[in-house]
């Protein structure tokens, strides 16, 4: 069956970094476009950043020039770094795998980044 699971999550000062995994089983990961969300309580979820098959990337205003979203095909894995992290970058964060042709999409189950001191 199709997994995938993220990792990386915690909590992490202001200023501070993290780098979210999200390691996907049961698809053929190089045809998806995999794609960032995150939800913090009482908002509604955002697409944070994708990246498509072809390996071309897309983020949000809020974000860019902070997180850099990257793949690794032969791990079936794909990373968000986030740097200069701020405490509303607090959220579940869940990647989302979605291969368009196929009407297929998949989620993971999430991750929680909190960001305080």
């Amino acid at each position: 069956q199709v997994q995938l699971v993220e990792s990386g999550g915690g909590l992490v000062q202001p200023g501070g970094s993290l780098r979210l995994s999200c390691a996907a089983s049961g698809i053929t990961f190089s045809v998806y476009a995999m794609n960032w969300y995150r939800q913090a309580p009482g908002n509604a979820r955002e697409l944070v950043a994708t990246i498509t098959s072809s390996g071309s990337t897309n983020y949000v205003d809020s974000v860019k020039d902070r997180f850099t979203v990257s793949r690794d095909n032969a791990k079936n894995t794909v990373y968000l770094q986030m740097n200069s992290l701020k405490p509303e970058d607090t959220a579940v964060y869940t990647c989302k795998a979605e291969y368009r042709a196929m009407h297929r999409t998949y989620w993971g189950q999430g991750t929680q980044v909190t960001v305080s001191s």
